[in-house]
């Protein structure tokens, strides 16, 4: 015979009640054929598990040491089932984040982790700064879940951008250069000579110097913002920036001026998988703005 867990559980069943009636009362099952199930368990093991008479039943030595081991499989049995279900709907497993620097200074990446964090406390969340380029790759590649990035960016058809914050861009200028002490917004055409330190996500730059019509001159490319600021700090040129750095980040010798015209957009958002199955990222992504 092939022991299953109606077996087990038919067999727990009356060891805790002693009573055959009742037991099978309490599977649905009729008393007969509870008792060739416990028969079939019995032959199976070739032991006695229970010693019947007309008016009791006990357990034999061999029953309450069976009994022990049953209990533990059915509950084993039942946490795993349990487990089971929550991973299928997104209460369990692990969801990887990567970010871009920049994506930690609007707070909507703060807000995300800790509203999911209460919401799902059983879900593991790995969460990693990587350079922008290399997102989209470990994206598709499973490395990374949900990558949280400067927009525009361009995404292979597999993935999927979404806006979170709408910002614009600005100018960050050494205190000591010709335009900052100005007040009025920098027109794109006056940086047509100048030095510029660039970030990660060039959209911003790009868009300036399509406006003032020249080639913009990159010195220097560090990488993320704070290393882009930390070096126009230092004199070695200007960057077009997100205005939200005003508020977030304040360096000596660095000064924020409008740029003028129409505002040119800065978007964080996220990118990820377009037909995502698994449960726990799922669960993630349902939680973000516009989702």
């Amino acid at each position: 015979m092939a022991l299953e867990l109606r077996h087990l559980r038919g067999f727990v069943a009356v060891a805790q009640t002693l009573h055959f009636a009742r037991a099978a009362e309490t599977l649905g099952l009729s008393a007969p054929a509870l008792t060739e199930q416990i028969q079939a368990l019995e032959r199976d093991l070739g032991t006695l598990l229970l010693r019947r008479t007309k008016r009791s039943v006990v357990l034999t030595p061999a029953g309450e040491a069976f009994l022990a081991e049953a209990q533990a499989t059915l509950a084993q049995f039942e946490r795993s089932v349990a487990v089971g279900r929550r991973a299928g709907q997104g209460a369990l497993g692990r969801v990887v984040l990567g970010y871009v620097g920049s994506a930690v200074y609007a707070g909507v990446l703060q807000a995300l982790v800790e509203r999911f964090r209460t919401s799902h406390p059983d879900v593991t969340l790995q969460i990693q700064e990587q350079p922008m380029d290399r997102l989209p790759a470990m994206l598709e590649d499973g490395q990374v879940d949900v990558a949280f990035v400067r927009l525009p960016m361009a995404v292979p058809a597999a993935l999927r951008a979404q806006v979170l914050v709408r910002d614009h861009f600005c100018l960050a200028l050494p205190a000591g250069h010709s335009l900052a002490a100005a007040q009025a917004p920098v027109p794109a055409r006056s940086l047509a000579q100048a030095s510029f330190v660039a970030p990660e996500q060039t959209f911003g730059l790009q868009e300036v110097a399509r406006r003032g019509r020249f080639e913009p001159r990159v010195v220097l490319a560090p990488g993320s913002l704070v290393a882009v600021l930390a070096q126009v700090s230092l004199g070695v040129g200007v960057a077009v920036v997100p205005s939200l750095l005003q508020g977030v980040i304040e360096l000596p010798q660095v000064v924020f001026r409008a740029l003028a015209g129409a505002r040119i957009p800065s978007e964080l958002g996220a990118v990820y998988r377009r037909h995502e199955r698994d449960p726990a990222v799922r669960a993630f992504l349902q939680q973000m703005p516009g989702a």
